[in-house]
């Protein structure tokens, strides 16, 4: 921070910091990378489900050969966070992604050749959801390398804009390829993605800072590795509880959203109508983005949990007015509460926790955070049955506010400033 003294005009910024985060090498080519990978990525669910579909025409090898990754991903995270601040992040990224681009390329060789089998998928998938486990804390926690603190949360806001745009732009031109040429094109371009977001994390270059000190120069074993993160991630008590809030809402929202929204959309306005409406919250998820370049709040935090009762409105509506049009608003309006309360808390984590322990409390965030989606989504449609859908969903609604007003009502949440 500068600041004036006699009467004195503002001292100039410095350049890196009146350029922004584009004026910082390192952080261009971060931002390149990840905008690629997710690019690449944002083909793969399209180009796998009507690769699985093509081969067996069942659904439920569907869900296996996709529950394969998701259950890999959540396993390994830990052990990613350990990878991640135990190695150089950039070299970490630059493995991951030549990981990610073979195991990729090996599936698309193997529906293109037309020699796919179900257990092949289960197990490349396997192997790709253990990459992204690495990669994703990793990822995370590089951003305060790359630019001075003063310049994490536009260089978050960046970074989120670049996610969302590729996964717009990579999805829509997924479904092109698929559609020409066939899935096995489409997973060879994912494949390629990751390929070139390898040479991009490469060519970072960043400085090479010493190894942590251990108690007698011995390396500490993973166990050890694991308690000292847990002990970062529990120290403060902000990071805990939000984290538990995230655990109880995502289970609601996205049981909420991906099992009975498509149920809603199939009696009411129909299957296309459905898209409108996730492209809605991707819209504004971008909009969330571009307010959090500009809106910096003293209490970021607060304003950033506060902001997730919105995210109550879209379940809700799906539950007492599914009408089109609203449920655009409100998936949109939910958008930019998420994507607002996102750049938030990067920006609280990169400038509070020791950067030679962000990773591994970046891995307890995502795990404690994703744990429970799947129990959401498998309540939400016996829910549905018993009571009604409209009824699960007003619960769902009313679950996401009430875990955000626990959370909100915590003077460490209410109280941490972005400033310090």
């Amino acid at each position: 921070m500068t600041g004036s003294a006699g009467g004195a005009s503002p001292a100039p910024l410095p350049v890196g910091i009146r350029g922004g985060p584009l004026a910082h090498r390192a952080f261009r080519w971060l931002l390149a990378a990840r905008t690629t990978s997710v690019l690449g990525n944002a083909v793969a669910p399209i180009a796998l489900a009507f690769a699985v579909l093509d081969l067996t025409g069942s659904a439920a090898d569907l869900g296996l050969v996709v529950a394969a990754r998701s259950v890999a991903n959540v396993a390994v995270l830990l052990l990613g966070g350990v990878v991640a601040d135990r190695l150089p992040r950039d070299v970490v990224l630059v493995g991951t992604s030549v990981a990610a681009a073979l195991t990729q390329a090996g599936v698309a060789a193997l529906v293109v050749s037309g020699s796919a089998t179900v257990p092949s998928l289960v197990v490349l998938s396997v192997l790709n959801g253990a990459v992204a486990a690495v990669s994703l804390p990793a990822s995370a926690a590089l951003v305060p390398e790359t630019v001075p603190a003063e310049l994490l949360r536009p260089a978050n806001a960046l970074l989120r804009l670049g996610l969302t745009g590729g996964s717009v732009v990579g999805a829509s031109a997924g479904a092109g390829v698929v559609a020409v040429v066939g899935p096995g094109w489409g997973l060879a371009v994912d494949a390629a993605g990751f390929a070139l977001a390898g040479v991009l994390f490469a060519g970072m270059r960043l400085p090479r800072a010493a190894g942590r000190p251990r108690p007698g120069g011995r390396p500490a074993s993973v166990l050890a590795d694991l308690r000292e993160g847990w002990s970062e991630f529990t120290r403060r008590s902000w990071v805990w509880i939000v984290v538990a809030q995230f655990a109880v809402l995502n289970a609601a929202f996205v049981g909420a959203t991906t099992v009975l929204g498509p149920v809603v959309a199939d009696g009411s306005f129909g299957r296309a109508a459905w898209g409108l409406v996730v492209a809605a919250q991707t819209v504004g998820l971008a909009v969330g983005a571009v307010v959090a370049l500009r809106w910096r709040p003293r209490h970021g935090l607060a304003v950033g949990v506060g902001l997730m009762a919105v995210t109550a409105v879209p379940v809700a509506t799906l539950g007492a007015a599914p009408a089109l049009p609203a449920l655009v608003v409100a998936f949109l309006l939910g958008g930019v509460a998420l994507e607002v309360f996102a750049i938030t808390w990067d920006q609280s984590l990169q400038t509070r926790v020791p950067r030679e322990a962000l990773a591994r409390v970046y891995s307890y965030d995502m795990v404690g955070s994703f744990v429970a989606i799947p129990v959401g989504e498998v309540l939400v449609g016996p829910a549905a049955h018993l009571f009604g859908t409209r009824a699960t969903l007003l619960v769902c609604a009313g679950v996401v506010v009430t875990a955000t007003a626990a959370a909100l009502s915590t003077r460490s949440v209410r109280q941490l400033t972005l400033d310090g």
